[in-house]
């Protein structure tokens, strides 16, 4: 007995604090640590690396170096103990190699003595990023692998990633974008031991694997997540720590040295305006400032060497198009060898045609239509179709809408199949597995808003559009069909369900011959859906129009509510809120392009007060989302389309409440 307690006296003593109990200090400073640096000479001066600029940043390049090149031991860092911390995080700064299918390369690894005792690593492959480590326990010890979806990264930008570990939880945030989470069965071990291991950059530890592209920043950061100490940033230098070889060009040369680094090279750059091209500068480079464009004196002539990059400078109004009356929506498409039409819906009895006519829109042909409500296009072989969205029954007290068809004799379109539908708000023309579809959103029947609208699919046989399936909606605005990879959605914009416009709006996929549900979304008098991308990233938009519940007495500002983008985690399988953003009644968005430059306009029609409200353009600015970058006046708008000829790029917009479209020019400079 007297043994044990003596046992127990020097157990606590050893634990008390004060009383000779050793204090928990980690194995590493809690700090970044740049393992990129610790590799490379801070001249930069190591066999098979070279120092490469790429879109104004410094990177390294590996690829020709040996295995044994870019490598240090673990002990340079692990300096109090030769455990690796059991929470942390690892950031990457790099512009990926285009990879083929099936080949793996790695970043970083941590290797034991051995012939393939592989620690810790972290490797690369063409849609995916695997985050690798040794587990043991009493039955032994093997790889563990999480794996990342990213085909997104292949796309020639640098990109930063950080991996953040904790536990059985692993996340990989890139560009400050939505962080992807992992939770996996295997932990990270609590004391993953690396005596005598070493840190291999870019390899492991063989010339299989080696990194083949370029990589500008490299750190361990002990103990937390360094996302909160980069994000959210408002640029693209997102750095913890980068060697003194990357941190900018060199000055200067000191005491008559030759410069240090593969890309100095004499050089004479022209600025100003255009400049003669003679003997005396030729092979010399003028430098467009304004147009940005960069030019080679060949003979006599200045050659193009890098192109000028359109860029959106401002909008200017082209063309007021004076419509039959209100128009509530527009159609923009091109018929080969006929050319480009806009198809008006409008209010009254009357709809239109017009061709793109000497840099405007001329009419063309004129249609009988009840409260039309939008257009749409669509082709089936060589066979070119047109449907109307009809909101009001004509006047037999009959409710359809109409599918037109393209004469090639006449040159005008003819009805050709009449469509029950009910206060008709959307066409939404597709193709799935080869088989044609036409979706019309059904809004309301009588007063009741929560009824089907139904998908027509095109017979072959009898040449006509037959129902097929039905899908409830409440209140119906907007179909949106889209594809990801291959799978197929569609997605349906509920306004109002007959006592509030606070209902979910939902996402169907294609599944064994039929739509399903996907995924619902809690919108607010939604209007309208918008799909597009941006690199390989899918963001859905969604504008909401109006805040109402008939048990709430409704407010001016409940026009003024965020419309929502939503961002495809393939991970998660599901879309996640990406942003919002503050509209006044948003009834549309439109997705465009300008030269390396993406836009957003939003129809904006009413703020609670008046109908002559600005709708916006905004502009993808990467970490900080879509940002506002041009205001146009607009009178209750409606619908936005954008078009593009041989003269430029085009806007244009329709009122619902005054008989006048607007063309508007994109200026680029």
């Amino acid at each position: 007995m007297s043994v044990l307690l003596a046992l127990c006296v020097t157990l606590l003593t050893l634990a008390t604090p004060g009383r000779g109990a050793r204090r928990w200090e980690p194995c590493t400073d809690l700090r970044p640590l740049d393992i990129l640096a610790e590799a490379v000479p801070p001249d930069g001066a190591a066999r098979g690396i070279r120092v490469a600029r790429v879109q104004g940043a410094l990177g390294l390049q590996l690829s020709a170096a040996a295995p044994h090149a870019m490598s240090f031991p673990a002990s340079r860092i692990f300096v109090r103990c030769d455990v690796f911390p059991e929470e942390f995080s690892i950031v990457v700064t790099l512009k990926a190699p285009s990879l083929p299918p099936k080949t793996n390369e790695y970043l970083l690894s941590v290797l034991a003595e051995g012939p393939d005792a592989l620690l810790l690593g972290l490797r690369f492959s063409p849609t995916r990023l695997h985050f690798l480590f040794l587990s043991e326990d009493a039955a032994g010890a093997w790889q563990t692998r999480v794996s990342f979806w990213s085909p997104a990264l292949m796309d020639s930008q640098w990109h930063t990633l950080v991996l953040a570990v904790s536990e059985s939880s692993f996340s990989l945030t890139t560009d400050c974008g939505v962080p992807v989470d992992i939770a996996a069965d295997v932990p990270f071990p609590a004391a993953l031991s690396v005596r005598g291991a070493r840190f291999f950059i870019g390899s492991r530890r063989r010339s299989k694997g080696l990194f083949t592209g370029l990589v500008r920043q490299l750190v361990l950061l002990p103990g937390s997540d360094a996302t909160a100490r980069l994000c959210p940033c408002r640029n693209a230098e997102l750095v913890l720590s980068i060697p003194p070889v990357l941190q900018g060009l060199t000055g200067e040369p000191e005491d008559n040295e030759v410069l240090k680094y593969p890309y100095e090279t004499n050089m004479k750059v022209t600025l100003g305006s255009r400049p003669l091209c003679t003997k005396m500068e030729d092979a010399q480079f003028w430098f467009d400032a304004r147009q940005r464009g960069l030019y080679l004196c060949v003979g006599s002539e200045w050659v193009s060497v890098l192109a000028a990059k359109e860029k959106l400078d401002f909008v200017e109004e082209h063309q007021s198009l004076f419509t039959r009356s209100e128009t509530l929506g527009i159609e923009v498409f091109t018929i080969p060898g006929a050319g480009l039409f806009l198809a008006t819906a409008n209010r009254k009895a009357t709809s239109a045609i017009y061709r793109w006519t000497d840099g405007k829109f001329a009419a063309y042909q004129d249609f009988r239509t009840h409260q039309a409500q939008s257009w749409r296009h669509f082709t089936i072989g060589r066979q070119v179709f047109l449907a109307v969205a009809n909101f009001h029954p004509n006047d037999k007290g009959q409710e359809f809408s109409v599918i037109y068809k393209w004469s090639q004799r006449r040159l005008r379109f003819a009805p050709y199949q009449r469509v029950p539908t009910h206060s008709a708000r959307d066409w939404e023309a597709f193709e799935v597995a080869g088989e044609h579809f036409l979706a019309v959103a059904n809004h309301r029947e009588g007063d009741d808003h929560n009824i089907d609208s139904v998908i027509y699919k095109w017979n072959p046989r009898t040449r006509l559009f037959e129902p097929n399936q039905t899908i409830s909606t409440s209140g119906a605005y907007d179909w949106e069909f889209f594809t990801v990879g291959p799978y197929s959605f569609l997605a349906v914009a509920n306004a109002f369900n007959g006592t509030s416009t606070k209902v979910h709006s939902h996402l169907y996929v294609w599944l064994v011959g039929s739509f399903q549900l996907f995924q619902s979304f809690l919108t607010f008098g939604a209007a309208d859906w918008e799909v597009f991308r941006i690199g390989e990233r899918v963001f859905l938009a969604v504008a909401n129009s109006h805040s109402y519940d008939v048990e709430m007495r409704t407010q001016n500002d409940s026009y003024v509510i965020n419309s929502v983008i939503y961002e495809l985690n393939v991970t998660a399988q599901m879309f996640v809120k990406f942003q919002e953003i503050p509209t006044c009644s948003a009834l549309d968005w439109e997705f465009f392009s300008v030269g390396e430059d993406y836009f957003l306009v939003v129809a904006n029609s009413f703020d609670g007060n008046t109908f002559s409200v600005n709708s916006v353009i905004y502009r993808w600015q990467g970490y900080e989302g879509f940002v506002a970058v041009h205001r146009l006046p607009t009178f209750g708008c409606r619908d936005w389309e954008t078009f593009r000829t041989a003269a430029g790029s085009y806007l244009i917009y329709s009122s619902a409440k005054e008989p006048l479209s607007r063309v508007l020019r994109l200026r680029t400079g």
